[in-house]
């Protein structure tokens, strides 16, 4: 059996908190490739951000985590906040570049984590789980959720007015607060990767575990 240690680093606690089991399911499920057993361990890492640029941020989080966990890969996570995911992955690449110039106490296997146009695009791709966690049964076209998500410019405010419409109608007893805060651990955990698997953003993403694992010689 062969550990294979990974640290995820994202732009905010509530990314870590969706991303985790995420990161953990695809290289599970990639792994199931390899000619080797692999057991996976995801390890969120975290920085003081306060002053650095992202390619910076990236080079302490490479060295946090070879320091503090011992990880072989960087799970490095970016949303598009675009249609597309150019500007992200050159943000990536600029910052992955400036890590080779680093020496063995850092982290240099970079995968990029790049949802379009943002994380909460995921989160929308399972629309029943999406419903199930909210507690509703009205429709997709009642909950205004019925579209693409990778389409949709904001999906985190589309999720929350969805929140909002499900609970229009209850009464105060049966009304209970809910905030989109609520939903990325357990949607994260619950998801399956088939439902992820119809986003482009999510394949791109499965084809850099790929590649990861064969930078790793895990897969031919």
């Amino acid at each position: 059996m062969v550990q294979l240690f990974i640290g995820l680093f994202t732009e905010g606690t509530t990314d870590q908190r969706f991303l985790k089991s995420i990161v953990e399911k695809s290289f599970i499920y990639i792994g199931m490739e390899c000619n080797s057993d692999i057991e996976i361990f995801v390890q969120p890492i975290k920085i003081d951000k306060t002053g650095l640029v992202f390619s910076e941020q990236t080079i302490e989080a490479s060295r946090i985590g070879i320091e503090k966990f011992g990880i072989s890969v960087l799970c490095l996570h970016s949303d598009a906040d675009d249609k597309t995911d150019n500007v992200a992955f050159q943000k990536i690449n600029k910052a992955v570049e400036e890590l080779q110039n680093k020496d063995n106490l850092f982290c240099k296997l970079v995968t990029p984590v790049v949802p379009v146009q943002m994380i909460e695009a995921w989160l929308l791709t399972d629309k029943e789980l999406l419903k199930k966690q909210i507690g509703t049964n009205k429709s997709d076209i009642e909950l205004q959720i019925n579209r693409n998500p990778e389409l949709i410019a904001d999906p985190k405010t589309i999720i929350e007015n969805a929140i909002r419409i499900a609970r229009e109608g209850l009464s105060k007893r049966r009304r209970k607060d809910l905030t989109i805060g609520e939903l990325y651990l357990p949607i994260g955990q619950k998801i399956e990767i088939e439902k992820l698997n119809t986003l482009p953003s999510f394949r791109k993403f499965i084809a850099a575990v790929r590649k990861t694992y064969r930078d790793l010689n895990y897969l031919t």
